[in-house]
């Protein structure tokens, strides 16, 4: 098996003592590679063309002097993941997960441990408390088997709770999943998921941005929760505090504009406040059932007809509904005040505009009163 798939061994070096260089996060380190070329040629620019890169100042150009500690620290994790059998991807690689190529803060070094795909053609994260009630967790494992001729792959922390029944759910009907870990490969965390974590290498993966012997800190935890909104296609809430990991998730999945589905739940529930919070606020849809990601994603089951997203045609329209539909032609989406600014449509018109125009499946709202156009 090749451990490291990327075939320049010296830029996976750079890419590495860059990515662990202390005060070096995913977005300086974007940065600096952007106006460098790579972070070998980092490590060449004089000081001056240094200093010119956005949040580089004199402290920042210490890392120019320890070159040699980086890359020796970096040759340590890559033996390290070939004695151990874990893979590195770094975020120019042709493996590093499509989905987070796009995403400022994404992990720019990844760790993967499994036969699992980095790029699954179709991806469900399902995230919620740690505490889960029987309630929860029998819904959890509903989804998955519901979603099964869907095929898609399921996407979860390894967390106590719905985390780890959604794994388990997944294992049992035959679906890969992905583990996004807040820990080293090397450190499965927690230790009682460990048989899980093992289990599911064999069609999924582990993955984490921490590299092997890394120490483990608080903060890592919710940082994960980013690759988990990012790498998913939708996120489903299942039970969820006021508080907690699964609604940063869930924020995060909205603020990357992902679709985003929760659990309604009892209102006298603890773990059910966070789910009806984020629909009372339009940050999430009511799931109902695995139709509800079939029609937001166009995904069809295998032998059906594969959905086709609606064509767009002017012809026939009113004014008002072409200049809605050329502005959010041109923006993608675009909150309800800035349509009806830009195209100087009232907003009680444009109200029954867009609603008409959703019944027709040319545009979607979305949580915010953002809409967007479906073709």
């Amino acid at each position: 098996m090749n451990l490291l798939p990327d075939p320049d061994h010296e830029q996976l070096r750079y890419h590495l003592a860059l990515a662990i260089a202390p005060k070096v996060g995913p977005s300086l380190f974007k940065a600096i590679v952007s106006y460098s070329g790579s972070p070998k040629d980092f490590f060449r620019l004089t000081k001056g063309k240094a200093l010119k890169i956005p949040r580089v100042g004199e402290k920042l150009l210490e890392i120019q002097k320890q070159e040699s500690s980086l890359i020796k620290a970096a040759d340590e994790v890559i033996e390290s993941c070939s004695k151990k059998g874990f893979q590195i991807h770094f975020s120019t690689s042709s493996q590093f997960p499509q989905a987070l190529k796009s995403i400022e803060d994404a992990p720019v070094i990844l760790f993967s441990q499994g036969k699992g795909d980095l790029n699954p053609e179709r991806a469900i994260g399902i995230v919620g408390t740690r505490s889960a009630t029987s309630y929860g967790k029998a819904i959890t494992k509903k989804i998955v088997e519901d979603l099964l001729p869907y095929q898609p792959t399921i996407i979860s922390g390894l967390a106590y709770g719905i985390d780890i029944e959604a794994h388990r759910a997944a294992l049992q009907v035959g679906l890969p999943t992905l583990a996004i870990m807040g820990s080293p490969l090397d450190y499965i965390y927690p230790a009682a998921h460990r048989k899980t974590a093992e289990q599911l290498q064999e069609t999924g993966l582990l993955l984490s941005e921490y590299a092997p012997g890394s120490k483990m800190v608080p903060g890592n935890f919710p940082a994960r929760n980013r690759i988990i909104a990012g790498l998913s296609d939708a996120l489903i809430v299942v039970e969820a505090a006021e508080k907690g990991g699964a609604l940063i998730t869930a924020e995060i999945a909205y603020s990357y504009d992902k679709d985003v589905f929760a659990v309604p739940g009892n209102l006298q529930s603890t773990f059910s406040e966070g789910c009806n919070q984020l629909i009372k606020k339009m940050k999430a849809s009511i799931y109902t059932g695995p139709g509800d990601i079939a029609e937001a994603l166009f995904w069809s089951k295998p032998g059906e007809e594969k959905i086709k997203k609606p064509t767009l045609d002017l012809s026939g329209r009113d004014e008002e509904e072409k200049a809605i539909l050329s502005h959010l032609q041109t923006k993608g989406e675009s909150e309800i005040d800035l349509i009806s600014y830009a195209t100087e449509i009232p907003l009680g018109i444009l109200s029954s505009k867009l609603l008409s125009l959703e019944f027709e499946g040319v545009v979607k709202s979305l949580p915010g009163k953002k809409f967007k156009l479906l073709v």
